[in-house]
């Protein structure tokens, strides 16, 4: 029955080609908040690539992280949402299994209150490190990712608090992804003793992907064939470079010293032997 289910897909994607799709993504903080281009951008390139009509919108309301799944999950407000993978939320909602930033959400920089400098600068082992406090969401994988690596780790409901905690001098450091933090460090409201640690990284090995509900089984067919296909055309990796190289090399990367963590939050599906989705940690270190 082969060519029955090959008939199928191509009703399928015919009927996905002709439709016009109306896509939802959650609102960001503010308009000056651009963490979201690149996944948008991505997005975008994705869904040229197949050819189906669409419009892209934001939700009507700003939508936090925990707040976006949710919805997502009983298919309210938004269609997709793109964030870091756990084995929970790959049981939730509907992952599209291609790391859309390459691996670097798992590579992490620290801002800290300046006043803190001094602690910073005496590291030189993991275990030092690890006798320091980060800030991390209450539901963000990244807190139960740490705790397994040692540290004792200081919760907020979401991403606003943590900035409050450091202005208050509570807690050491927040562990930022490298694709987002010069961005945050832009922010016109941010307090300047709010600053980048320059020498120290963490990384862990971890993905972020284009969830969809699990029901919207087209919708994930979709985006994967757009992602495949500007992989195979180098598109993808025309647009992420274009987004990132500076931003890796204004972070000085490849002088820092990174300490590799374990993630045992990691699915099993995770495609770590893909090397074309991942860009290569040693590399950047060369």
């Amino acid at each position: 029955m082969k060519w029955l289910s090959a008939a199928v897909l191509l009703l399928l994607s015919a009927q996905a080609t002709a439709a016009m799709w109306t896509i939802t993504y959650p609102r960001p903080l503010s308009e000056a908040d651009m963490r979201d281009e690149y996944p948008r951008a991505l997005l975008t390139l994705a869904l040229e690539k197949t050819g189906v009509k669409y419009t892209l919108l934001p939700s009507e309301r700003i939508l936090l992280q925990g707040k976006a799944l949710r919805q997502l999950r009983e298919s309210r407000e938004v269609n997709v949402v793109w964030s870091m993978t756990d084995s929970q939320r790959e049981k939730d909602l509907l992952p599209i299994r291609i790391p859309i930033a390459k691996g670097l959400i798992g590579l992490r920089v620290f801002l800290i209150n300046q006043q803190k400098q001094s602690s910073f600068a005496a590291v030189s082992s993991q275990s030092e490190l690890i006798s320091l406090a980060p800030i991390q969401g209450e539901e963000w994988p990244d807190t139960k990712i740490l705790q397994a690596n040692g540290f004792n780790v200081l919760t907020v409901p979401d991403y606003p608090e943590a900035f409050s905690m450091l202005n208050q001098n509570r807690g050491d450091f927040f562990p930022r992804s490298v694709i987002e933090v010069i961005n945050e460090l832009e922010e016109t409201e941010r307090n300047p003793d709010i600053i980048l640690e320059p020498d120290l990284a963490i990384y862990y090995p971890t993905a972020m992907y284009f969830f969809v509900n699990r029901g919207d089984t087209t919708l994930a067919r979709l985006i994967e064939t757009g992602l495949r296909r500007a992989i195979e055309d180098g598109s993808f990796d025309a647009l992420f470079m274009s987004t990132h190289e500076e931003m890796l090399n204004r972070l000085n990367i490849p002088h820092r010293k990174v300490f590799k963590m374990d993630n045992p939050l990691l699915p099993e599906k995770t495609p770590l032997n893909d090397p074309e989705l991942w860009l290569n940690l040693e590399e950047l270190q060369d």
